[in-house]
């Protein structure tokens, strides 16, 4: 990570802050908005917020442009190798998160979290990488947001029947590349297999004392989900920028903490780009692919007004009518919180939200070009989603007819 950072600091796309500021809406209020930010002394310590602060850092951090995004994630699989290596850390002390910078975000805000930290959890012997949300009860104890069905939740639930904690470390601090890998759907206990091979090259691994294995990082924090232990967790803001709902979620025990000298805490935004990104760019592959088996599809994007989450532009090669439909079902298939899809032609910048939008203007006719699709499961995230989950989810054929394509042929 302190690579990557400087490598943002020597582009001029890094804003540092030397003035003392609060981890306490201080800090996040100064970042909001913003690129990558540096803070020199949060509560006397560094941190850095918007470290993935925009589609273009993430493409330089994967060693390509923009463009060859989507095509770098397609081609890429959970095949890389790790290997543990020996570490000894410069500090290590009792759990003490005081003396760390977590921020809290917005006035409503349950307690200080924890965004950017990665939740590795090792249960028999299945391990599993994936970051949650954590909220501060204590200087050693969190209360952890497990979503279900996912893999963490899966191993907390099956630990929990046997009466059994489960062991777990939370990295904190890592190279944009981990924190991308680590946030993509992949078989479980693959997750740093595909950080090598989003690398290419062998991931190193650290074992903590209770059997847990974390990449290199600034923080870590040891310890256990207990089997039976919860607290309230939330208000928290969550992708869309409003609030989620206040729940009772397991407790993280802490017992050991370790770290760099003078490390650089990372946080993650909430309803930032960073944090919209990290979540909805692993699904550009997995739409695209879905949709490629449907039609001649050319690209996929998650667009920014839509949260990186709930809006796709789909771009074709149109063969034949319905294509189009076609390809928005295979869509709402491959991402089932997708809630808008819009399919354009070849000629329409799919980077360019004016020229989308001109395709809507002059492509569409409402009675025939829109597929509503109701009472289908949807995000959870969708403030407008019905309490049971369900919402109508909408797609536009911005496509030109084929039989009157003279007609929308554009002057250049």
């Amino acid at each position: 990570m302190r690579q990557f950072i400087h490598h943002l600091k020597e582009q001029g796309q890094l804003t540092i802050v030397e003035d003392k500021v609060s981890p306490i809406l201080e800090a996040p209020r100064l970042a909001q908005g913003q690129g990558p930010t540096f803070f020199e002394r949060v509560d006397g310590a560094k941190a850095i917020v918007n470290l993935v602060g925009s589609r273009k850092i993430l493409a330089d951090a994967l060693h390509v442009d923009e463009k060859g995004l989507i095509n770098k994630l397609l081609h890429t699989g959970p095949t890389g190798t790790t290997s543990i290596q020996d570490f000894n850390w410069p500090r290590k002390t009792r759990p003490d998160l005081v003396k760390l910078p977590i921020m809290r975000f917005f006035e409503r805000d349950g307690g200080r979290y924890v965004t950017a930290g990665i939740i590795i959890a090792k249960y028999r012997e299945h391990v599993n990488a994936s970051i949650h949300r954590m909220m501060v009860l204590d200087s050693t104890s969190l209360a952890v947001r497990l979503v279900p069905p996912r893999h963490t939740y899966l191993m907390h639930r099956a630990s929990a029947k046997k009466g059994e904690s489960l062991n777990v470390a939370i990295a904190i601090g890592v190279d944009p590349v981990t924190l991308f890998g680590v946030s993509t759907r992949v078989p479980c206990g693959l997750e740093f297999n595909y950080v090598a091979a989003l690398k290419q090259d062998v991931q190193p691994l650290v074992m903590c004392e209770n059997g847990v294995p974390v990449p290199p990082c600034e923080i870590v924090l040891e310890g256990h989900i207990h089997p039976t232990k919860t607290a309230a967790e939330g208000p928290f803001v969550d992708l869309t920028g409003t609030y989620d709902v206040v729940r009772p979620e397991p407790v993280i025990e802490l017992t050991c903490m370790k770290s760099n000298r003078d490390p650089i805490y990372h946080s993650i935004l909430p309803a930032s780009v960073e944090h919209a990104l990290l979540m909805g760019i692993p699904y550009e592959p997995l739409i695209l692919k879905s949709c490629q088996r449907a039609a001649k599809v050319k690209n996929v994007i998650l667009t920014e007004g839509g949260r990186h989450y709930l809006h796709a532009i789909i771009q074709i090669e149109k063969q034949t009518e319905g294509d189009a439909k076609n390809v928005i079902m295979a869509a709402f298939a491959a991402h089932t919180s997708l809630k808008h899809a819009v399919v354009i032609d070849e000629d329409i910048d799919i980077y360019n939200k004016n020229d989308v939008e001109y395709a809507i203007a002059t492509r569409v006719r409402g009675d025939v070009d829109i597929l509503m699709v109701p009472n289908v499961r949807g995000s959870s995230l969708d403030p407008r989603a019905a309490s049971d989950g369900t919402t109508t989810k909408v797609g536009v054929d911005a496509t030109a007819p084929l039989n009157d394509r003279w007609k929308f042929e554009r002057v250049r």
